[in-house]
C-alpha cells in the first residue's frame, strides 16, 4: 500500500459514483494513523474538485448499534468540507449521492480551541469551548457494497463515509437543554419512520464531542474555533433516501432539520 495509490483508488470512486464491494487489501492502510493520513490526502482531493475549505468533523460510530452492525468498537472521525456543508431545507440532487444514508444527529459549533493543558476533557469540561448546539443531518455515502466487511482503517481512509452535512439553526444559550436526553423522530415523506435519543451518542453528544478533542492530538490535529462537528446517528436505525424523499429530522429542544431530494 502506497498512500497516493489508495487517496486515487478512493477519490476515483467518491468522484465518479462508484462502488466496490472492498478497500482491496493491497490498498488497505496498515493502522489507524496511516489511515488518517489518507484521508487528509483525500479531502485535499475532493476540495481540489468541489472546492471548498475544512469546515469540521463528522463522527463516525458512536452508536452501540453502528458498532455492531460495522463491527468496530470505537469511534472514527472524518472532515466535512465547506461545499458539501447545506441549510436545513436544502434540495440536492440524488444522482450525485452513490448511496444516500440519513443520520439525525446532533452537532455543535466551536467556540473555543481546546488546549492541551486541559485535556483529558470530559463532557463537563469540553462544553467551555462549544459555542452553540446544531440539529443536524448527516448524509452518510459509502463505495463499498460489502459495508459489512469495513474496517476501521478503510472507514477513516475514506473520509468516514461522509457524504454531505445539512444543519438547523445554532442554539447559543443550550445551557438549559438537556442534550443527553433529547427524544428524536425521522420523518419521511410525512411518515414516521424511526424514533430514538440523543443518548444513544456514546451516552451524551458532548461525550463524542470530548472523545474527538481527545483523538485528535494523536494526529496531530485539534478542534479549532468555528469548527463544525456532528456526532453520531441518535436512532437504532438508518433510512436510505431517494429521489422525490423529503426527510425531517427533529431533535427535541435542540430543533429540526430538513433535506429534500430531486
Amino acid at each position: 500500500m502506497t498512500l497516493d495509490s489508495t487517496v486515487d483508488f478512493l477519490a476515483g470512486l467518491c468522484l465518479d459514483g462508484r462502488t466496490v464491494e472492498e478497500l482491496p487489501a493491497a490498498l488497505m492502510p496498515p493502522d489507524l494513523a496511516s489511515a488518517y493520513r489518507t484521508q487528509d490526502a483525500l479531502v485535499d482531493r475532493l476540495i481540489g474538485s468541489w472546492g471548498g475549505t475544512r469546515a469540521g468533523y463528522k463522527i463516525a460510530l458512536t452508536n452501540p448499534a453502528a458498532q455492531e452492525m460495522l463491527g468496530v468498537p470505537h469511534p472514527v472521525f472524518g472532515r466535512l468540507i465547506s461545499s458539501r456543508v447545506h441549510d436545513s431545507g436544502v434540495l440536492l440532487p440524488a444522482a450525485d449521492y452513490a448511496v444516500r444514508i440519513i443520520e439525525s444527529e446532533v452537532a455543535f459549533r466551536m467556540r473555543s480551541a481546546p488546549s492541551p493543558e486541559g485535556a483529558p476533557y470530559d463532557r463537563h469540561s469540553i462544553v467551555e469551548h462549544v459555542a452553540a448546539a446544531l440539529p443536524a443531518i448527516e448524509l452518510v455515502e459509502h463505495h463499498f457494497a460489502g459495508i459489512d466487511r469495513v474496517t476501521a482503517e478503510s472507514l477513516a481512509a475514506d473520509n468516514a463515509i461522509h457524504g454531505a452535512w445539512i444543519h438547523g439553526e445554532p442554539i447559543e444559550d443550550f445551557a438549559s437543554i438537556d442534550l443527553g436526553a433529547q427524544p428524536t423522530q425521522l420523518v419521511v415523506n410525512g411518515t414516521l419512520q424511526f424514533t430514538g435519543s440523543s443518548d444513544r451518542v456514546l451516552g451524551h453528544p458532548l461525550t463524542a464531542l470530548a472523545w474527538l478533542a481527545n483523538a485528535l492530538p494523536e494526529y496531530g490535529l485539534s478542534l479549532q474555533a468555528g469548527d463544525y462537528v456532528t456526532t453520531g446517528v441518535t436512532t437504532d436505525r438508518i433510512y436510505h433516501a431517494n429521489a422525490g424523499d423529503t426527510v425531517v429530522a427533529s431533535l427535541g429542544e435542540i430543533g429540526q432539520v430538513s433535506v429534500a431530494f430531486e
